[in-house]
């Protein structure tokens, strides 16, 4: 509890407390954590005097922002019309069997975090499949076990 509360602290001095930092700040946040932790709302709520509501709606409509836990890795498949008629529930499917979680969810050692969007905006080469910020094209059920065995050793550096 005394670290969230010194990180965030660190966290708003480096943005001299100015609620016009609010996005940066929890940016910041989100980084260190993976999430934004409900202390650490609290805590920026009252150093930036912004009620709690007005922070929790920053951190609620942007997609960038998690108020759960997330993995270390950030799985995200295209679900939008292209990638949907090209596979792309098939592709979730795998993706859900392999990591033996729904989309949404993280896996127990917090390696994986499984999400799916409605469109990414790269349709000619869908079904898209995008893993902490890297895209695989043309993806089919096949390449999932190679796209999971990637990230699976690999530590994501802060």
């Amino acid at each position: 509890m005394e670290a969230v509360n010194s990180t965030v602290n660190t966290f708003l001095a480096k943005h001299n407390k100015e609620k016009r930092a609010l996005i940066a700040i929890l940016q910041d946040i989100q980084a260190e954590y993976n999430y934004l932790p409900r202390q650490a709302l609290q805590l920026v709520s009252r150093c930036l005097d912004i009620p709690l509501i007005d922070v929790v709606g920053v951190a609620t409509f942007y997609r960038a922002f998690s108020l759960t836990p997330r993995g270390e890795h950030v799985a995200t498949v295209c679900l939008g019309t292209a990638c949907h008629v090209r596979g792309g529930p098939k592709i979730l499917n795998e993706f859900e069997k392999k990591l033996n979680i729904k989309a949404g969810e993280t896996t127990k050692d917090n390696r994986f975090t499984l999400e799916t969007v409605a469109c990414l905006g790269c349709c000619a080469i869908g079904p898209v499949v995008v893993v902490d910020g890297n895209y695989y094209s043309h993806t089919t059920i096949g390449k999932v076990n190679s796209i999971i065995k990637t990230y699976a050793k690999k530590r994501v550096k802060k």
